[in-house]
């Protein structure tokens, strides 16, 4: 992994960072939709809108538990392995939508289907479901006999672990609904990064945190500190964008990015015309005048859970510090606590979900 120079970054450092000419933007909606006409109705979606349907206050349809079994049955014969990834209340968030070609019905059984049947193929695709097999045999001694055995694996392993050592990105606390923290400190990513083992490492936080969710939880939010990002590498934006439309659809609550400066402009002008509607539209740029009384708005605990370097008292540094500060987690290459923030995820959440129990006790 390359190091960062020690001064701020521009856009100019990186030579092949520029907007994407309207031909260009077609070839990669082209590419990103091929095959996928679920996701093409979310750009559908965008133009159409949604305020159509009003079947209840939330705007979702009923689905009844005979078509959740229907659903789970066929997932499970078709993806045995991977298929209890999605959860009930994930199916249900997407059956339940209004359909993009009528607004005023629910999608069709079957088109949900398409629509679930896509992620999961795109999962096996990506090698999603091994991604945590790759962290324990990055974390292993390399004369173990899987590592022997697949030299290949090994390496894409260690490439991905190098990606998570920096902690530019991590799991860590709750909003006041319950939704997981993905933090993004933009100062700690690579100039020049390996774009597979950046992408592989986001495939390997996104399920962790989604497997950690609250029941009735389906999303998350994204916080990101870009007070000094690197260079902008369009090519890695683009894939990243790519595994969030494909293989995350409707996960993304939020992405709240601050502040504002010239690289993140030039980010969002980039990414904004190849983002379906609905995911441009959960995208907000803070200002640093107002970045407190968001983040106290939204994180569980208020103001005392804003990390230090976003101006409040909260050491994120205790559990994610710099690489040079870690200790390897084994006898590998890991030294990011992936292990140790997926049990402190895990706490946060049984103690988001006895806390709300306990409240729903007092008002019956």
């Amino acid at each position: 992994m390359s190091s960062s120079p020690d001064r701020q970054a521009s856009v100019s450092d990186n030579p092949d960072a520029h907007l994407l000419s309207e031909s260009e933007v077609e070839k990669v909606h082209e590419d990103m939709v091929h095959g996928y006409d679920d996701v093409e109705d979310e750009f559908e979606d965008a133009v159409e809108g949604e305020e159509a349907a009003k079947p209840d206050e939330a705007g979702n349809f009923e689905v009844t538990k005979e078509e959740l079994s229907i659903i789970r049955a066929e997932l499970a014969s078709k993806f045995p392995e991977d298929y209890e990834y999605l959860s009930d209340a994930y199916i249900l968030s997407v059956a339940s939508k209004p359909y993009s070609k009528d607004p005023t019905v629910r999608r069709p059984l079957e088109y949900t289907m398409e629509k679930l049947t896509h992620v999961m193929q795109w999962r096996e695709e990506a090698g999603a479901p091994d991604m945590g097999e790759l962290v324990k045999l990055a974390n292993g001694p390399e004369t173990a006999p899987a590592a022997v055995e697949e030299p290949e694996k090994l390496t894409k392993a260690k490439a991905m672990v190098y990606a998570l050592n920096s902690g530019s990105v991590y799991w860590h606390g709750l909003t006041k609904e319950g939704k997981p923290i993905l933090w993004i400190r933009t100062n700690r990513k690579p100039w020049y990064p390996d774009v597979d083992a950046e992408v592989n490492a986001l495939i390997l936080l996104a399920d962790a945190g989604i497997r950690a969710m609250p029941k009735d939880c389906t999303d998350f939010v994204v916080l990101s500190d870009s007070n000094s990002p690197p260079p902008p590498n369009p090519t890695f934006m683009i894939n990243m964008l790519k595994a969030l439309v494909r293989g995350y659809p409707d996960r993304l609550s939020m992405l709240a990015s601050a502040p504002v400066g010239s690289i993140i402009q030039f980010v969002m002008n980039l990414l904004l015309p190849l983002m379906p509607g609905r995911l441009a539209s959960k995208v907000v740029l803070i200002g640093t005048d107002e970045m407190q009384e968001k983040l106290t708005e939204l994180l569980l605990n208020g103001k005392e859970d804003i990390p230090i370097f976003m101006g409040g008292t909260a050491d994120h540094d205790e559990f994610y510090p710099v690489e040079g500060s870690c200790p390897n987690r084994g006898e590998g290459t890991l030294k990011f606590d992936y292990f140790g923030m997926v049990e402190r995820l895990e706490a946060a959440v049984a103690g988001f979900e006895k806390n709300r129990g306990a409240k729903k006790e007092e008002e019956e």
